[in-house]
């Protein structure tokens, strides 16, 4: 056990955590020259596509360092604030930490963010600064930042470039010299904590598993402790780009666990596997239990699709365990799922997953966060309100509280205007603005959570030109001024496209809705009156215009009398047509909702 070592690589999104791990893989003679490529750990169509990681990955590493040779597990993590529940199971799995700072762009949100997830779980910290071969690298300035944050010497400051190679031995050095090897033992019952899994369609789940106490071989019989199921271990081994079969995995160490399990709600990740036979006493303390930040609903375009969906859902949790789901109808779409995700680049990415890897098209409906509403009857009852249709009555509410978050933003000096002019527009409340270098401000604010939902990153990065970071977590419910909002078309509500908004922003929201979708839905034969009401009180109204036959084109000339005949047997049966009609919603008109700044 003295010769494993087991990181992970924690950084803000973009400072090349994918990069430097591609060139520790080269340096260490895991990959060949034939197998090398950009964001090798990415196998991601998505995630080569976006350039970002979304899936942390698991490689083990063989090096040797003053003629011993060492075993190096590596997990890569992403470093989007949406992906941060990946990082806390890693995290979980690991002795070390690479922190990796931009040498251009210095510390931003998440690396702090990260680096406090780091700490709490007592890993040994390896600073790197990366991208030190850019012209624009600051290198000097941003060590003081980073002896600063951290408290070290300037001397233990790495100096790397994930693009040249530079340094990469170094941080080999570091690995193996400062992080601890694993604490275990492996005459103890089998203790192993799942961080993570897959689902292959020949072999089953496939569960990724740290071993922290014993051993596990194949042909063992395992035991899952949440599940309280039994299987075999047909198959055992470690993770290389391929996997590699072992007889049997020790105490330290990580590896993969093939039981022929084909049901994913069976495994669930943060679980515990011991021998079914001698059985450890205690479960791991794994990481926390994911708490969603926005709801959303997905529904299948054809509903008997609605199983296949199930499925999908399931098999995507697996890989992704942050996903939760429940089912749920609606009166426009038919059957689906109420979905919770981190994020909303969270939702997007589980929205293309399901269309690429599981030939799903969806339809999603408008995101929000969840409230607690308070009748009169039960004033100190809260009732959970996921989606807008489960509000009670306004008659019968007494008040309702939204989550408020503690949002930390950091950005340049010269920017610090156009972020408060933001944030306060989103109803948010400075509570701090911290000088981290004359150039640099750190600012908090305490916001409402389903401000920060729809395009906030987006605009965020647009006022600060890019280079504002954004990090946040929550601090509890708060008791605000909100109503639903909901759109009638031709007279009928569409819950699908209801929303629950702070009263002073309801009228805005409710005209700028009713004016994208009049762009948005196709012409019929007859008008479609669009309105935007709270409870019988309508506060906007669009019409889209019929499409209109000229019934008159075959009078020329002749008495005004047969025109107007003609006019107003067409006018009754556009009357007729409208009370049996059906509006189809195209499922641009339910994204738009999320674009209205656009």
């Amino acid at each position: 056990m003295k010769h494993i070592r087991n990181f992970c690589i924690i950084a803000h999104i973009d400072h090349g955590k994918s990069t430097l791990a591609d060139r520790l893989l080269s340096f260490t003679g895991t990959t060949t020259a034939r197998e090398e490529q950009a964001q090798l750990l990415d196998n991601m169509d998505l995630e080569r596509e976006r350039g970002i990681t979304i899936k942390s990955h698991a490689i083990q590493m063989d090096y040797v360092f003053n003629d011993e040779k060492y075993v190096l597990n590596l997990i890569d993590t992403p470093g989007h604030v949406d992906f941060s529940y990946e990082v806390s199971r890693s995290i979980a799995a690991c002795e070390g930490a690479l922190l990796i700072v931009d040498a251009a762009q210095s510390i931003q949100a998440q690396t702090i963010s990260n680096l406090y997830l780091a700490l709490e779980n007592d890993l040994e910290i390896i600073p790197v600064l990366n991208k030190v071969d850019l012209p624009s690298a600051n290198p000097e300035e941003v060590t003081d930042d980073i002896v600063a944050l951290l408290g070290c010497s300037p001397k233990e400051v790495i100096h790397a470039s994930g693009k040249t190679g530079f340094g990469v031995e170094n941080i080999l050095e570091a690995i193996i010299t400062k992080i601890p090897a694993p604490k275990g033992d492996v005459n103890k019952p089998l203790q192993a904590l799942i961080f993570d899994s897959v689902y292959n369609s020949y072999r089953g789940v496939e569960t990724y598993f740290r071993v922290m106490n014993g051993e596990i071989k194949k042909g063992q019989r395992v035991k899952f402790m949440a599940t309280g199921k039994v299987y075999n271990a047909d198959e055992v081994g470690t993770l290389k780009l391929t996997q590699v079969p072992k007889q049997s995995i020790k105490a330290g160490d990580v590896g993969y666990l093939i039981t022929g399990v084909k049901t994913a709600s069976e495994i669930k990740v943060g679980d515990t596997i011991t021998d079914a036979l001698n059985p450890t006493q205690h479960s791991i303390d794994g990481f926390e239990d994911v708490k969603p930040m926005v709801f959303a609903g997905i529904y299948p375009v054809e509903t008997e699709d609605y199983e296949e969906l199930r499925n999908s859902m399931e098999k995507l949790q697996l890989n992704d365990a942050s996903l939760v789901f429940t089912p749920e109808s609606s009166a426009a779409l038919g059957f689906g799922f109420r979905c919770g995700f981190l994020g909303m680049l969270h939702l997007e990415i589980i929205q293309e997953r399901l269309e690429r890897e599981f030939d799903m098209i969806v339809i999603t409906t408008v995101p929000n966060v969840s409230y607690h509403a308070f009748t009169n009857k039960h004033p100190d009852v809260p009732v959970l309100v996921n989606n807008p249709s489960d509000l009670p009555e306004p008659s019968k509410i007494n008040r309702v509280e939204e989550p408020y978050i503690k949002a930390s933003i950091i950005t340049k000096s010269d920017f610090v205007g156009p972020v408060m002019r933001l944030c306060i527009e989103k109803r948010g409340q400075i509570t701090n603005q911290n000088y981290l270098t004359p150039e640099r401000v750190e600012l908090t604010f305490d916001m409402p959570l389903s401000e920060i939902v729809f395009d906030f990153y987006d605009r965020l990065k647009t006022v600060s030109k890019g280079y504002a970071s954004f990090d946040y977590h929550p601090i509890g419910m708060k008791v605000s001024k909100l109503v639903r909002v909901d759109i009638l078309l031709n007279g009928t509500p569409v819950d699908a496209l209801s929303a629950l908004i702070h009263a002073d922003n309801a009228y805005n929201i409710g005209k700028k809705m009713c004016e994208k979708l009049r762009q948005l839905i196709p012409r019929q034969q007859f008008d479609i009156p669009i309105q935007a009401a709270i409870g019988a009180k309508i506060i906007s109204r669009e019409t889209v215009k019929a499409l209109r036959k000229d019934v008159t084109a075959k009078c020329y000339g002749g008495d005004i009398s047969r025109k107007r005949k003609l006019l107003e047997k067409q006018k009754k049966g556009k009357k007729r047509m409208r009370q049996v009609g059906n509006v189809e919603i195209p499922q641009q008109a339910f994204m738009a909702v999320l674009k209205l700044n656009d």
